[in-house]
């Protein structure tokens, strides 16, 4: 018997989707955190039958129709979350621990662009590099 869709998937659902992008945007959806496409293909993997390079091309589907963002990690690693999470970070550099920003600090400057330019923003990233300070005490 197959379940109702809850609201968020309902919500997030794209008539123009094929089954494993969208199996790949319900995924983010009910992530709390970005994920890597490594971290999304060992997930999806224990529900259905997919490919690394599958994972790969509906991530880049899902970025090019607006759906998702992209950042990278300290580590290089592409994270890959919901265009609906505003969220920002202060990076470490050595951990590659990332601490979210309370707010957004570019929030208006997106307003004003969206407002009066021809060019459709999707989202915007802002994300700054450091040592955290538990990383500035410990000896390299």
């Amino acid at each position: 018997m197959k379940s109702e869709p809850s609201s968020q998937e309902s919500a997030t659902h794209s008539p123009r989707l094929t089954r494993n992008q969208q199996a790949v945007l319900d995924l983010l959806y009910q992530q709390a955190d970005a994920l890597s496409a490594q971290e999304l293909y060992s997930l999806l993997r224990q529900r259905q039958a997919i490919g690394l390079a599958t994972i790969y091309r509906a991530l880049e589907t899902l970025k090019l129709r607006g759906l998702i963002k992209t950042r990278m990690g300290a580590n290089g690693e592409a994270l890959y979350s919901p265009v609906a999470s505003d969220q920002h970070y202060l990076t470490c550099l050595q951990c590659s621990q990332s601490f979210p920003l309370d707010h957004c600090p570019v929030q208006e400057l997106e307003s004003h662009l969206h407002g009066s330019s021809r060019f459709k923003i999707y989202y915007h990233t802002l994300e700054f590099f450091g040592i955290c300070e538990p990383c500035t005490y410990q000896t390299p």
